[in-house]
């Protein structure tokens, strides 16, 4: 028999109501999203769980998300990490791949979110879907 490991991602988003937005649309796509509002909380998460994908913002009132990405990066350097943020320049989405992350997607636009997240999780040791 068959059976379908659901790919886990953390989302760090100040933003509740993204969060829960989000996170409905990814389970949408059979995606478990777990949301946490602070960097501190992220950072706490990533350290005591098994993520296959990082989705952060880049505003939080208490830091930067590039500091978190960076702070993710310093003891997990394979897991992917994809910003989704409303900083939409060019110079952001420079930023953003300069701390470490693999992607960047500018919001409200989700068109693209999912589609990335599978595309970056086929490249990575971790299967999205694993036959057991």
């Amino acid at each position: 028999m068959q059976s379908l490991i659901r790919p886990r991602i953390l989302y760090a988003d100040e933003n509740e109501d993204a969060c829960f937005m989000l996170g409905t649309l990814l389970g949408f796509s059979d995606i478990e999203t777990t949301s946490t509002n602070t960097i501190d909380q992220a950072l706490k998460l990533a350290q005591a769980e098994r993520f296959d994908l990082y989705l952060l913002d880049t505003r939080f009132s208490e830091g930067n998300g590039l500091d978190l990405c960076r702070m993710l990066r310093k003891f997990n350097s394979q897991t992917p990490i994809v910003f989704y943020s409303g900083d939409a320049r060019e110079i952001d989405k420079a930023n953003g791949l300069a701390a470490g992350a693999d992607a960047y997607l500018v919001k409200p636009n989700t068109d693209t979110v999912t589609a990335t997240i599978f595309q970056l999780l086929k490249h990575t040791s971790k299967s999205v879907y694993q036959t057991i």
